[in-house]
């Protein structure tokens, strides 16, 4: 599946003023894609939903819900590389093989090739970050998401995960002269009591609606270096 297309320079990450950002060629840290998103973020909707749980619910939902989503995109990344995938008894191991199998069965397997996987990305003098899989979907040159979830959702809801892709999208096609204008975001679901476990959502952004998220997500940038740079 792994087709190394392009030569991805790594970057490392960088610490400044406690959020996320990568050191780039040019010798300046930039602010990750996430850094951007979550500091123009409202997350009212967040603190409504700590109040509502309470602290110590809410901290063992996230706990879980980080550590099943880093074990499948684990799970997933060594399955691009062809290499040995995770192995571990306890529940969350379990649930994300498990879940990473479903993945690899509904959403892999309509990609035709990947030129990488955990790749790291940077549009030079304004954002940096690191693509979960970018390759041919469908016949089509795409930048690939995974998102675990603990209840399914609807389309409206995720706008951030496509700003993201833009985000990816638009570096890659700036540094390497590309032309990708998918974005394909594969949902697993992990929680049985929300009726959502092993449920696989898959959403396709393509076309003039990339556009439009390329274009929202270059206001996003320009908003940030507004306000806090």
């Amino acid at each position: 599946m792994l087709k190394e297309t392009y030569t991805y320079t790594p970057l490392s990450r960088v610490n400044v003023d406690g959020s996320r950002h990568y050191q780039t060629p040019g010798g300046k840290p930039l602010p990750s894609v996430t850094t951007v998103l979550s500091a123009l973020a409202d997350k009212t909707a967040m603190h409504e939903w700590r109040k509502r749980v309470g602290n110590e619910e809410a901290n063992r939902i996230m706990n879980l819900a980080t550590g099943i989503g880093t074990q499948v995109h684990l799970h997933l990344e060594k399955f691009i590389l062809e290499e040995d995938r995770p192995t571990g008894t306890n529940l969350i191991h379990q649930m994300a093989k498990e879940l990473s199998d479903i993945v690899i069965d509904k959403g892999l397997s309509n990609l035709n090739e990947c030129w990488g996987t955990e790749v790291p990305l940077y549009y030079p003098g304004l954002y940096a970050g690191t693509a979960d899989c970018i390759g041919v979907w469908n016949g089509k040159p795409a930048m690939v998401d995974f998102k675990t979830t603990r209840k399914p959702k609807k389309r409206e809801w995720i706008e951030d995960y496509f700003l993201q892709g833009a985000a990816y999208a638009s570096a890659h096609n700036e540094l390497y002269g590309t032309d990708i204008r998918t974005i394909v975001i594969m949902m697993i679901g992990w929680d049985a009591e929300a009726d959502n476990l092993g449920n696989y959502q898959e959403f396709v952004v393509e076309g003039e609606e990339f556009d439009k998220y390329a274009m929202q997500w270059a206001l996003k940038v320009q908003e940030y270096f507004d306000k806090y740079m």
